[in-house]
């Protein structure tokens, strides 16, 4: 906004904004890696925590990579080392070479995947069981600690998925949720439908032996055998979107209600206990396009939409009736493109995240809408309402994030880079300094008792 308002209204180029952000990153971050993808990875996602040392901390991180066709599409599973708090000294965070790869992140295993891995996601009561989406209708599911590691190179065989879930009739290329709560997993996709899936039966048995063609769980009367693996069922498929299903998500604390968003810019909410047709239907819940939803892990009264209108809207379900009215409790307009992802925080029920194709990360806090004030007592007019942090670090849109349940400030984000910003892709790892969202008495007294080591190293 300042840098608008100096430049009589226009806005700062990429290179600008980007060489901005880099100058200021010692002061705004306690950690960054930055990772650069020669393909880009359209997903990105925490798995287990696996070590846990002084300094750092060790964890899986799933990716993939795009490719041109030259070699074949992977997905790919890395061990990521998670710098502490106040680990990291400044002048190593701010040294980085966009060109080059992290020490921090290197690849663990390779999975040669059948098409373009579009999402990935993992099932929270087994994070090393993941499921993937690509141009296709089914749905892929993979034990990533049981898949054979495999050499990339062209003409090589497919990896064998552990599971197929089969009842799209059509593409289904990014609506994809795993359930907090039971071993489900939900798609949507261009048949307008949303279909669900229970693989409980699997779970335990996955990737068991790679090469018996026998359906793990077989006892099961919804699978079979299949040469590219077993098959499962839907467990369920809703109708009532008009357009491509573009996301869905479970509600916390529920296995049978969910909700959906797509190209027909409405918001769905399903109860499986009461049928497959819509149980909340709210036929203009954007102007436009919508492709992406979360469901508040801390409040299941809250959902947030982003859209292709730019913006992001917080519903409160409660507001919602069965004939599709409902407005928002307020729509967050701080990017200047299509929204692509938004994700609730994992530690703060009222702090979520958002990215979009503008480039920008933004963090935000409905609870501080109206609250932000300056020293003066006035409206802080800098910014919009509720948003206190900028992730500017990525010069191409941002396709997708993950906050780190094991450490709840820091987040992974991935972008899908242009020609103009050197192709590929690029990931972050990141974790912004807490002094921007913890109560400043509070960082100032626990810094108090590092005086004294201060004094001595200085």
């Amino acid at each position: 906004m300042k840098e608008r308002a100096e430049k009589g209204g226009e806005e700062p180029s990429v290179d600008e904004r980007y060489t901005q952000w880099k100058s200021l990153v010692p002061v705004l971050y306690d950690w960054l890696a930055n990772h650069n993808l020669v393909w880009p990875s359209l997903s990105c996602r925490w798995g287990p925590q696996f070590e846990q040392a002084t300094y750092k901390n060790r964890q899986r991180l799933y990716l993939s990579e795009q490719t041109d066709g030259s070699v074949p599409n992977t997905l790919v599973i890395a061990n990521c080392e998670v710098v502490k708090p106040r680990v990291a000294a400044a002048q190593h965070i701010s040294q980085f070479n966009e060109e080059a790869r992290s020490p921090f992140v290197k690849k663990f295993k390779t999975i040669i995947h059948p098409g373009e891995v579009n999402r990935i996601r993992e099932l929270p009561q087994d994070s090393k069981i993941v499921a993937t989406h690509t141009d296709s209708p089914d749905v892929l599911v993979w034990d990533v600690e049981s898949q054979p590691n495999r050499h990339v190179a062209l003409g090589v065989n497919n990896s064998r998925p552990d599971l197929i879930l089969t009842g799209h009739q059509d593409n289904a290329e990014f609506a994809l949720a795993m359930c907090p709560s039971e071993p489900f997993v939900l798609s949507g996709g261009k048949d307008k439908s949303v279909v669900l899936w229970s693989i409980h039966d699997h779970v335990s048995t996955l990737a068991a032996d790679q090469g018996d063609t026998k359906s793990p769980g077989s006892g099961a009367s919804n699978s079979k055998p299949s040469a590219e693996g077993p098959t499962v069922k839907a467990r369920g498929i809703f109708q009532g979107h008009d357009d491509t299903v573009e996301d869905v998500q479970f509600c916390p604390s529920s296995a049978q209600e969910f909700c959906s968003v797509g190209d027909d810019s409405c918001l769905i909410l399903w109860d499986a206990r009461t049928g497959s047709s819509p149980a909340v239907k709210v036929e203009k819940a954007h102007n436009a396009d919508l492709h992406c939803v979360d469901w508040n892990p801390h409040d299941v009264n809250y959902i947030l939409t982003g859209s292709a209108d730019n913006t992001i809207r917080m519903f409160d379900r409660r507001n919602l009736t069965s004939g599709g009215v409902g407005s928002p409790v307020h729509i967050f307009e701080g990017h200047a493109a299509a929204v692509l992802c938004v994700q609730w925080s994992p530690d703060k029920s009222s702090v979520f995240g958002s990215s979009a194709e503008d480039g920008i990360l933004n963090i935000w806090d409905h609870e501080k809408i109206g609250k932000m004030e300056d020293s003066a007592g006035r409206k802080a007019r800098a910014s919009p309402p509720g948003l206190f942090f900028r992730h500017a670090g990525h010069r191409d849109k941002v396709v997708d994030f993950h906050w780190n349940a094991a450490d709840p400030w820091t987040i992974v984000s991935v972008s899908d880079d242009g020609e103009s910003t050197g192709g590929g892709g690029t990931l972050q790892i990141w974790r912004m300094i807490d002094l921007i969202y913890r109560p400043e008495d509070e960082v100032l007294n626990e810094l108090d008792k590092f005086k004294s080591h201060l004094l001595t190293c200085s």
